[in-house]
């Protein structure tokens, strides 16, 4: 069970965050230098040095992302310009990619932080320029959309790159993207010039998400555990039923892949944050907002209290809550993770992830008066933020392209780095881990130095 430090500030993690952006730029600075354009996006570490293999570049948008917020974080513009050029030349394929569900991870890290800067302030206003950024905003959370099956006509789903029938938690953090499209003011077309709201959708695939691949202890099967996650959904598409939970990247459907928990604790926190500031009469069609805000905080709730639990002192998870190797390892939760055990390898990217979803839920419910709880969630993230942002998660050694150690990417396929002398992965990075922990840490930093707090979506 995670030991919340409930003394912590974002100011206490100031000398923190500014440690991981001094070693953060010599991170980036190594892997750009010996970057081929179009080589493939970088997706994690072997012995210390980025490798391109995915089954999609889904993580392009990260890496250049990655540079974005580190011109962010620190002013040097020697990193936003690279990203700015790499972004023009090499993400358009993203916008217009009809074959993936990661459009928010691709294009809102990119397109999306640069629009966020520049109606900061933070980057010369240029019209032409924002109206670029604004037109791929749109246009990717349009096309991610389009990938659609509707199952009632009240439910439906972004469907992931496995097939029409299959539904994946990822994709509940990359619905940035239709949010932004719809802020925009942008709507996809259909057939017979259908005006199809993104909104809409939007709240159509989180509830499908809630009702099957989220669990709330109330007897849907024998292993609905309050707050526990199945990484997919398979749906039957001849009439639109459920047929069974599954998964790709956990272990079983029947426990839960702490990366997926991870982006459904993230998405669902930072679209309350975005719906709190939006009107009532965007929600008509959806039943009224109040009913969609308690139903999302039902989820963040749930998600959120199964990771206190479940996860050991430190806040940093096992991949998977149910890998078989965690049974050799005594009351793991009652310590600190072991990244360096010899039974079932940690996932510091998970955790990355779900400390912003904790701090931004903790916020959001201080907003509604809520303090008790808000505190505690807010504090635990930082907690989690605490141990990521120090060694051995931390990745101190300049030669080591990358910044958070002892991520892990497809344990089942084992595609992770076992080094010489251990049984299981360790030591090494991903990208999407090091894009979040920067995130998590711009987060932070803004808050304690008093700069405006760090948003996906836009305000008027």
């Amino acid at each position: 069970m995670l030991k919340i430090d409930s003394s912590l500030t974002a100011q206490n993690l100031l000398p923190a965050t500014e440690k991981l952006f001094a070693l953060s730029a010599t991170k980036i600075k190594n892997l750009e230098s010996r970057r081929t354009p179009g080589s493939g996006a970088p997706v994690f570490t072997v012995k210390g040095k980025y490798t391109a293999r995915g089954w999609t570049e889904w993580t392009q948008g990260f890496q250049f992302g990655s540079s974005i917020l580190q011109f962010d974080a620190t002013g040097d513009r020697t990193f936003l310009e690279p990203a700015r050029e790499a972004t023009l030349r090499e993400m358009a394929s993203h916008i217009s990619h009809i074959g993936v569900h990661d459009h928010g991870f691709n294009n809102v890290s990119t397109y999306g932080n640069l629009l966020r800067l520049m109606r900061e302030g933070r980057i010369a206003a240029n019209e032409w320029e924002q109206n670029f950024y604004e037109l791929a905003l749109k246009l990717t959370g349009a096309v991610q959309a389009s990938r659609w099956t509707q199952i009632t006509p009240e439910l439906g789903y972004i469907y992931s790159f496995n097939g029409p029938h299959s539904l994946f938690s990822d994709t509940i953090r990359s619905l940035r993207a239709l949010a932004v499209s719809h802020q925009l003011g942008h709507r996809l077309m259909g057939e017979q010039d259908a005006k199809i709201n993104l909104l809409d959708r939007l709240l159509q695939h989180a509830e499908t998400t809630a009702r099957y691949n989220i669990f709330f202890g109330k007897g849907r099967d024998i292993y609905d555990v309050r707050g526990r996650v199945a990484h997919e959904s398979i749906f039957n598409l001849n009439d639109g039923s459920f047929r069974c939970a599954s998964t790709q990247q956990g272990y079983s459907p029947f426990s839960t892949w702490t990366r997926g928990q991870a982006w459904i604790l993230c998405g669902y926190a930072e679209q309350l944050e975005l719906f709190a500031t939006l009107d009532e009469k965007e929600f008509l069609a959806s039943g009224g907002k109040a009913k969609i805000m308690r139903r999302f905080e039902e989820i963040a709730f749930a998600v959120a209290d199964f990771w206190l639990t479940e996860t050991p002192t430190d806040g940093i998870p096992y991949w998977d809550t149910g890998a078989p190797g965690l049974s050799e390892m005594g009351d793991y939760l009652s310590r600190p993770a072991d990244p360096f055990n010899d039974h079932e390898p940690v996932d510091s990217s998970a955790a990355a992830i779900a400390a912003q979803g904790l701090i931004r839920f903790g916020n959001y419910l201080k907003s509604t008066k809520r303090q008790a709880p808000g505190n505690r969630y807010r504090n635990a993230g930082l907690t989690v933020a605490k141990h990521l942002f120090a060694e051995p998660y931390l990745s101190t050694d300049p030669k080591h392209e990358g910044l958070l150690l002892h991520s892990v990417y497809h344990r089942p396929n084992g595609w992770d780095y076992v080094p010489r002398g251990s049984k299981v992965p360790c030591g090494e990075s991903s990208m999407w881990g090091d894009y979040h922990a920067r995130e998590l840490a711009l987060m932070i930093l803004r808050e304690a130095t008093g700069k405006p707090y760090y948003e996906f979506f836009l305000r008027s």
